[in-house]
């Protein structure tokens, strides 16, 4: 299982990932995201950043397929142990990797430079 970040769930959507991360989207197809992730989709949306919010039809559908992790307090108790700092959504979508232990897929400069986030 993999967890995604918001533009890799939108991207993975609207089409234009990486071939790298179409290829490793391929070789694990079941996904997950943090709950954050519905929030920051709704925000995106709402500033006219993103085409799509959760009330269209195939990104609902899409996203009612995925795995959804809480924001526990496992993952909240995870955030002191990340050894970067980012906005609020990005530590909890890599603090929820930690508490599940599944690898994040994120284009992330700073969470990708992680010692501790298992990256996919």
């Amino acid at each position: 299982m993999l967890n995604l970040d918001t533009h890799i769930l939108i991207k993975a959507f609207d089409g234009s990932l990486t071939q790298h991360e179409r290829n490793v989207l391929t070789a694990d197809p079941e996904w997950s995201i943090s709950a954050i992730v519905l929030w920051e989709i709704t925000k995106l949306h709402q500033l006219g950043r993103i085409e799509y919010g959760l009330d269209h039809d195939a990104l609902a559908a899409a996203v009612d397929r995925l795995q959804i992790w809480p924001i526990t307090r496992q993952v909240c108790l995870n955030l002191r142990t990340l050894d970067f700092e980012s906005d609020p959504a990005d530590e909890v979508i890599a603090a929820t990797s930690l508490a599940h232990d599944i690898p994040l897929l994120t284009r992330d400069s700073r969470i990708r430079k992680s010692k501790v986030v298992k990256l996919a």
